[in-house]
Order: structure tokens, then C-alpha cells, then sequence
């Protein structure tokens, strides 16, 4: 079996899809993406079609490694995300190939059911108690939300008191048997986090996400050192090595994203090495329904994972979600919070090419926002 072609569509709200096709018929999908550098990442892909064209698609461990390290630049957000999308592809036909699912080829399922959590919007208290509300009754048992708007490098009490009084909030109808996720989206200063991260430990957030920009990952430590609240990062880090001295840090949660970090093969080894420092992992999802798929697969062969991200319902998805691009949603139907076992061959999902097609005619170019302080100097997003 040889690979025949690559292409790739854009889909809105923000996704790239990729389809390898072969020349015995055999179909895989892959979503390599960077939000807003759709585009860039696209073109990285078709460069690396020229070595892919021809080749045999099983060969997956051989590929990410030419693939990675063959044209001599290596790493960051672009490369890793052309070359996550094309690993998802080759281990979708090689489980199609083979007729079994990923997880399978994996080493099997280490866990029946995958739990995933809820993301809720909203600015005041009674709005997100409210969305929390509304996730409860769909029977998820956990839900993220974001710390907050915009901060000064040390702002107010009056901020401090609104990013407890949110979370407040949402503990109070969630009570003690669900969890709430934080998401400081780096927003946050070192100073900051540590006034924040001791005031929000009698709500018990199930972790703290992005408690500083990457950039500042040094700081993890002082921070895993001032609170019990556990930490949790990696989205914006591509590889095993971004994680090497993270792991080590003190904090609890790996965050890889399937579709940045290299793929299912890369994932896997993160995996692995956070185990080995006794840190839990809950990938960083909230893109598409491929790399829903190919995260769901990673979940159950995971030992030491957590919970799982997905963006059913998402506020970036409005007018356009994951189950539009699927022949048939029952792998995304939550039952009680979580996931069931995928039976499907490959990644356990179909596309719906045809959809997928159209989108692309429309295509898309989302941008993130950017945000500015009250006296107009950049503010983290």
C-alpha cells in the first residue's frame, strides 16, 4: 500500500481537516492545526506531502521521525501541528487497514468508559452558575470555565474578589461530588497566580490551567510550592522535550494537544514520561471532531490519565460543530459525562466528506482576539 495524495480543507468555525488517501482505497483523516495560522499550518502540510507521496502509510514510527527531524529546523507550534494531523491520518488507516480501533493497536483499552468535561462561558456569577447549571442537568460531572478577563500584572482586590466570587459560584451549584476546572489561559502573572492560586483552595479546583505563560514555565515550581491547588499546563508546548523539565516542576496535569504536540505518536510518549513523575494527563481538545477522535483513543490506553477536554457546545463553535462533519454521532453521545469505548476501525469515527468539502469551498479565517489594557498596551488573550 503506497500513499497516493494529501489534502487538506479548511472548516469552519477554525479547523483543518487532512485526508491521505492510498492506492488501495484506504481513507485516513488527521486535523493539523494551529488556531488562527490555519492557513500556515496548511502549507506546512503540502511541503511535507513531497516526502509522504509514494511511501507506505504503516510505517508511522518511521515517518514522524523523517518527518520531524528531516528537514533539519525542528519543533514549535507549525511543524509539530502538520506533522500531529498526518500521524492521526496514518494511524486512522492503519486501524482501517487492519480493521480494529487504534486504542487496539495501542495495547488495548485500559478503562471502560473516558470521563470529559464541559466548558461553560460567561463574565458575572449568575451567568455561569447558570451555564453550569445547564452542563449539570446533561450529566457531565465536571466543567472548565475561565479565571478571568484581562489582568494588570498585579491588579486589584476587586479583580481578585471577582475571580472568586465566579468560581464561587459555579462550586455552589456544582456541590462536592462535581469538579471545576480553571483555566487562567496564562493570563496571569507569577504575582498574580500566587495571590490568586492559596485564596482559591477552599473551593478545590480539580486543577488550575496555564497558572503562567509558557514562557515563564520556571516559575511552576514557586508556584506548585505556595498552594495545594494542582496545576495543570502544556498546550502551548510541542513535544517530549518541551515537557522534559516541566514534568518536573510540581505540577499535577499534562495537557498535550493531539493536533500541536506530534500527533497520537507523540502524545503517547508525554504520556509516558509524565507517569513517570507521578502527573496525571488531560489533553488539550478544543478543536475538531479528528482530534476529539484520535484523543478519545489515547484516553483509554492511558494509565495514568485524567479527563478529557472536547468542544461540543463551545462558544467558538456557534453555527458550526463536530457532529456536522460526522455520517454518525454516536461516538460523541455522552453518557453521564463520559465517552464510550470506540468500536470503530481506526480513529472510530466517519467523515462526512462530503460536508467537509463544502465547508472547505466556504472555507474560513478566524483570528483569535486581540486584547489591550485601559491605557492600550497589549493584554494577554
Amino acid at each position: 500500500m503506497r500513499i497516493t495524495g494529501l489534502e487538506t480543507f479548511l472548516v469552519a468555525p477554525r479547523w483543518l481537516f487532512l485526508r491521505v488517501a492510498t492506492d488501495e482505497g484506504v481513507v485516513g483523516w488527521g486535523e493539523p492545526v494551529v488556531e488562527g495560522r490555519a492557513e500556515t499550518v496548511r502549507a506546512a502540510v503540502h511541503e511535507l506531502a513531497d516526502y509522504l507521496i509514494g511511501q507506505d502509510p504503516l510505517r508511522i514510527e518511521h515517518h514522524w521521525q523523517v518527518l520531524t527531524k528531516g528537514g533539519f529546523y525542528r519543533g514549535g507550534p507549525v511543524l509539530s501541528s502538520a506533522v500531529a494531523g498526518i500521524d492521526q491520518a496514518l494511524w486512522d488507516i492503519a486501524g482501517k487497514t487492519y480493521g480494529v480501533p487504534v486504542h487496539q493497536l495501542l495495547g488495548g483499552a485500559v478503562r471502560e468508559r473516558v470521563r470529559v468535561y464541559a466548558w461553560i462561558g460567561g463574565d458575572r456569577p449568575t451567568e455561569v452558575a447558570e451555564l453550569a447549571r445547564a452542563q449539570t442537568e446533561a450529566g457531565f460531572t465536571a466543567v472548565k470555565m475561565n479565571g478571568s478577563a484581562q489582568l494588570r500584572a498585579i491588579d486589584t482586590p476587586a479583580r481578585t474578589q471577582e475571580v472568586l466570587d465566579r468560581v464561587a459560584a459555579v462550586r455552589e451549584v456544582l456541590g462536592e461530588e462535581r469538579d471545576i476546572a480553571i483555566d487562567f489561559h496564562g493570563r496571569m502573572s507569577t504575582a498574580m497566580s500566587r495571590r490568586l492560586l492559596p485564596l482559591l483552595e477552599p473551593l478545590h479546583p480539580l486543577f488550575v490551567e496555564e497558572p503562567v505563560l509558557p514562557e515563564h514555565s520556571r516559575e511552576l515550581r514557586r508556584l506548585a510550592d505556595c498552594s495545594s491547588v494542582p496545576l495543570a499546563t502544556g498546550e502551548r508546548l510541542y513535544s517530549r522535550w518541551d515537557f522534559r523539565e516541566v514534568l518536573g516542576s510540581g505540577i499535577a496535569v499534562a495537557q498535550p494537544d493531539v493536533s500541536h504536540a506530534g500527533g497520537i505518536s507523540e502524545v503517547r510518549r508525554i504520556a509516558a514520561l509524565a507517569e513517570l513523575h507521578d502527573v496525571s494527563l488531560a489533553p488539550h481538545c478544543p478543536l475538531g471532531p479528528i482530534a476529539l477522535a484520535a484523543s478519545l483513543q489515547l484516553a483509554f490506553t492511558t494509565p495514568n490519565f485524567l479527563i478529557q477536554e472536547q468542544s461540543l457546545g463551545i462558544h467558538y463553535n456557534q453555527g458550526h460543530d463536530l457532529l456536522d462533519h460526522l455520517l454518525d454521532p454516536t461516538p460523541f453521545r455522552f453518557t453521564e459525562g463520559h465517552a464510550a469505548l470506540p468500536t470503530g476501525p481506526g480513529l472510530g469515527i466517519e467523515i462526512d466528506e462530503a460536508a467537509v468539502r463544502r465547508a472547505d469551498a466556504v472555507g474560513h479565517r478566524w483570528r483569535n482576539p486581540v486584547w489591550q489594557h485601559e491605557d492600550g498596551s497589549f493584554a494577554e488573550w
